[in-house]
């Protein structure tokens, strides 16, 4: 596994392959990423994951500074994935180094879920991976389902720009069903045990509107129940196809989406 501190080395290193699995994250190594850099390795000839806490796609001052990424740590469980070819650890500058201000508009009909509370979230998301994309050109980019509204607008942007395939892989969840995040990390074992508790209670949910008509309007029964029960905040609480995610009342090829605040951390999950 070689380190790439700079695009120069970046390219040096990547440029005679054209076979090239890439994974885009921001730090916080866990098993969910463990998952898309072997799905990467079993497909690609080289595989190359990024560290790049990008401070365009977060609306709050506050929760960018306090996102939990640790390098040293990082690197450690990096280390131990044979056959991960490279790890691209950028500066601001290396990504950023044309500063032109980004003309990139989420349509208004995906002005839903997260990106209805995060303003200018998905566009920094869709720029920063613009730029990535260009650097590497890599010939698919693997991200997981966890944020799936994320997942399908970097797929419908990229794929329309890029010679790459997006592919989407499936949530990573630990053994009390609770979906991995790196914001997790910011828990304590006690609060990771009522975040659990929250998690299989929302997945609960899919059962029981199997068989409902009205399933939104179900959800927002729910949504005033569970608030009051575990004392949370939820943002949204919506079923919503998995096409082009408008509002479903079908069980089908749709699914819940949810984001909610437990104290200050702000976690989402679909399933």
């Amino acid at each position: 596994m070689k380190i790439l501190l700079n695009n120069q080395a970046l390219i040096k290193k990547i440029r005679p392959f054209s076979d090239i699995g890439f994974v885009p994250t921001m730090g916080g190594i866990h098993k969910g990423h463990i998952s898309l850099i072997n799905r990467s390795i079993k497909s690609n000839q080289k595989t190359i994951v990024s560290i790049f806490v990008n401070p365009k796609q977060f609306d709050k001052i506050k929760d960018y500074k306090s996102y939990p990424s640790n390098i040293n740590n990082d690197l450690t469980i990096l280390k131990r994935i044979k056959k991960l070819d490279y790890v691209y650890i950028p500066k601001f500058k290396d990504i950023y180094e044309n500063n032109k201000q980004s003309n990139i508009k989420i349509e208004k009909k995906y002005k839903i879920l997260c990106a209805k509370f995060r303003n200018g979230h998905f566009e920094g998301v869709l720029d920063v991976m613009n730029r990535l994309t260009k650097l590497i050109k890599p010939k698919k980019i693997f991200m997981g389902e966890k944020d799936f509204q994320q997942l399908f607008l970097v797929k419908k942007f990229i794929e329309k720009k890029f010679n790459t395939k997006v592919i989407g892989c499936k949530t990573i969840r630990n053994k009390n069903k609770l979906a991995l995040s790196s914001r997790n990390f910011l828990l304590t074992k006690k609060e990771l045990k009522e975040v659990e508790k929250i998690s299989n209670k929302f997945l609960k949910l899919k059962i029981k509107i199997k068989n409902i008509r009205e399933i939104n309007r179900f959800l927002q029964k729910s949504k005033k129940e569970i608030e009051n029960f575990f004392n949370i905040k939820i943002e949204y609480l919506e079923n919503r196809s998995i096409k082009n995610l408008s509002k479903s009342n079908k069980y089908k090829g749709s699914r819940i989406f949810l984001a909610y605040y437990f104290k200050e951390i702000r976690l989402i999950d679909n399933f």
